[in-house]
């Protein structure tokens, strides 16, 4: 069955909500204290805030090229294939399969399973049962189809930036916040271009997200006007929100009571509201981070169906069946599924995170040189969107993914190796399924 079967219910609203409400899940509420360790100072953290979104726009710009010359279903994994072949079309989609949205839905999951246990004082043993438990609830919810997992991303997009309004509100209004709480820019101790790069590590956790969109491509109703002003409006709306939110939190903590906390949202609440107004907070820190697990499933049962239809997939007639009715593609949604609950039960948020940054930007600065490519091979074929001010915005794309690959590989070598290995453990996949192809 092929891609073009789904059914085009993704409306622009949805779309939008996909963007924002996925960038906007956790990586706001909790990264902070990441950024802050990384940094060692309130300056130099607010930067790599400030640079992440640049890049990140930037990719945004640059990907809406690529997104609308092939509004396909299947999203990187179809820009990478168009560009470079087949070959390379299939790691990113087995990396995105079994690495990328089973880590980001199982960290999610992990951070729910944190705050309802803290929210109601529940002993730790239980953070991962309700960990999974939520997750198989937001995935029967996608399983039902477009129409209700829409409605849903909608609701918690709208729902969580309450919380957010009211903490930065709040933060800014601060009584003995201020400027004095936003320096020194750095710390002797922590030298400025690796720290800048740990930094930007955790904050590209918080804006990620924003490349899924393009997986919904092919159940756009007009993919070429829509894509772009999604993506680039969407990005736009996160970036300020974290500046503004980051700003609020350092007029309450210092960035070493930051650095210090694994909960720094739920403690600058506290400070806030007291334990009361805390918790009413951490409840839609709960909603904000259902929202995010909604918005990577959305995008993520799709991967594993673009690549059975493709005939990659071992039990590849299995992966490509769509349910009756909702033509939803479940039974990748279930292999996602198990893979979350394992890596849920490893219990390991920032490892996890980490890992998904590494192995998603590789490829994503891969998609941001094939629009560069598209330019020179073929001038000619019909772009509806045109990245503005070329070279430039996607120069500065490349560039910033390059300098977070090769910070990782030198910070962090053993998350890096992991992600390359678990990424190559495709090619045996896919060299066995081309060959049992060529024979049918």
């Amino acid at each position: 069955m092929e891609p073009k079967q789904l059914k085009k219910e993704v409306t622009g609203l949805t779309a939008l909500t996909v963007v924002v409400g996925t960038v906007i899940g956790a990586g706001i509420f909790f990264k902070p204290t990441a950024v802050y360790s990384a940094s060692g100072a309130p300056g130099l953290g607010l930067l790599a805030w400030f640079i992440g979104g640049i890049i990140t726009i930037a990719g945004g710009l640059t990907v809406a090229e690529i997104g609308t010359i092939y509004p396909e279903t299947g999203g990187m994994m179809i820009y990478l294939e168009k560009v470079y072949g087949r070959w390379l079309g299939f790691l990113v989609g087995w990396a995105q399969m079994i690495i990328y949205y089973p880590a980001n839905f199982g960290a999610l999951a992990i951070i729910f399973g944190t705050q309802v246990s803290s929210l109601f004082d529940l002993p730790d043993h239980v953070i991962a049962p309700i960990a999974i438990v939520t997750a198989m609830f937001v995935m029967a919810i996608n399983f039902m189809g477009t129409k209700y997992s829409g409605r849903l991303q909608t609701a918690a997009t709208l729902l969580k930036l309450i919380p957010i309004a009211v903490i930065i509100i709040a933060g800014l209004s601060y009584p003995g916040g201020g400027t004095i709480r936003l320096i020194p820019f750095s710390m002797e101790s922590h030298p400025v271009a690796t720290s800048l790069g740990s930094a930007l590590v955790a904050t590209l956790f918080a804006y990620d997200g924003w490349i899924n969109v393009g997986a919904l491509a092919g159940e756009m109703k007009n993919p070429g006007k829509m894509l772009p002003k999604v993506i680039v409006g969407g990005l736009s709306i996160v970036m300020s929100v974290y500046l503004m939110i980051n700003v609020a939190y350092l007029f309450v903590l210092d960035s070493t009571q930051l650095a210090g906390t694994n909960t720094p949202a739920a403690l600058v609440a506290s400070h806030l509201f007291g334990e009361f107004g805390g918790k009413l907070v951490t409840i839609g820190i709960l909603i904000s981070v259902f929202g995010g697990m909604n918005g990577y499933i959305i995008s993520g049962i799709r991967i594993p169906y673009v690549l059975a239809t493709q005939k990659l997939l071992p039990f590849s007639n299995w992966f490509s069946k769509l349910t009756k009715g909702t033509n939803m593609p479940v039974n990748g949604g279930l292999v996602i599924l198990a893979i979350s609950i394992i890596m849920i039960l490893t219990g390991q948020f920032n490892q996890l995170t980490d890992l998904i940054i590494f192995v998603i930007w590789t490829f994503t600065t891969l998609t941001f040189v094939a629009v560069i490519i598209l330019r020179k091979t073929q001038p000619h074929i019909k772009r509806p969107y045109r990245v503005p001010f070329y070279p430039i915005i996607p120069l500065i794309a490349i560039i910033g993914g390059s300098y977070i690959i090769i910070n990782t590989l030198i910070v962090q070598p053993q998350n890096a190796l992991l992600g390359i290995v678990l990424t190559l453990s495709g090619i045996p996949v896919y060299l066995y399924c081309t060959k049992k192809n060529q024979k049918i």
